[in-house]
């Protein structure tokens, strides 16, 4: 998803107030909060659509029973500490989800992340978001999805320490160790075709 240009301060009370209002119309875009500025986030091609679906419906079937749920898009997540609102492009949780109020749309306790960031978001989704993210006590994994080519990257959490590992074949599997499953690449890119080199 691309980033907008437009940026506004504003409280995080007013910045959930007008989420809120504008969400349920389908011409609004959404926003991030980033400690007090709101960032525009702009419409997903096909290709991150296919990838973030893929993604979502397979951890859905491999965690279906096992207590965890899996949320897609448009599930807000909150970085307390430091004030911030984002919107992943797969979230899932395992404990009971924890909401920052009672509409139940704000998740204080992710497990795992996962972002298919486009070239305008790469350095923001690596960057600025993976610091935000890091601060959440409950996450223990952060995947990065590439759109343009074969390349999965995983941050663990291995207790005060982060572990990165990369993927870059299609026959490779990513092992999702906070939820005990696994994720083959062929099916996260399943039907997505990249340009011929």
């Amino acid at each position: 998803m691309a980033i907008s240009g437009a940026q506004t301060y504003l409280s995080p009370e007013e910045y959930i107030t007008l989420e809120r209002k504008t969400i349920p119309d389908a011409d609004t875009v959404r926003s991030e909060y980033v400690e007090g500025k709101i960032v525009a986030m702009s419409g997903a091609s096909r290709v991150h659509n296919l990838i973030s679906g893929n993604i979502f419906g397979e951890l859905r079937n491999r965690l279906k029973g096992s207590g965890c749920e899996t949320y897609k898009g448009e599930m807000r997540v909150s970085t307390p500490s430091t004030s911030s609102y984002f919107y992943p492009d797969v979230v899932a949780v395992c404990d009971e989800p924890r909401f920052e109020d009672d509409v139940f749309d704000t998740l204080l306790n992710p497990i795992i992340i996962v972002e298919v960031p486009s070239p305008s978001t790469e350095a923001y989704d690596r960057g600025e978001k993976l610091l935000h993210y890091r601060q959440l006590e409950s996450l223990k994994e952060y995947i990065l999805v590439s759109q343009d080519r074969v390349y999965v990257e995983r941050y663990l959490r291995k207790q005060v320490e982060w572990g990165y590992t990369s993927f870059q074949e299609l026959d490779e599997v990513l092992p999702l160790i906070s939820i005990q499953c696994e994720l083959p690449l062929q099916e996260i890119y399943e039907s997505v075709k990249f340009p011929k080199k």
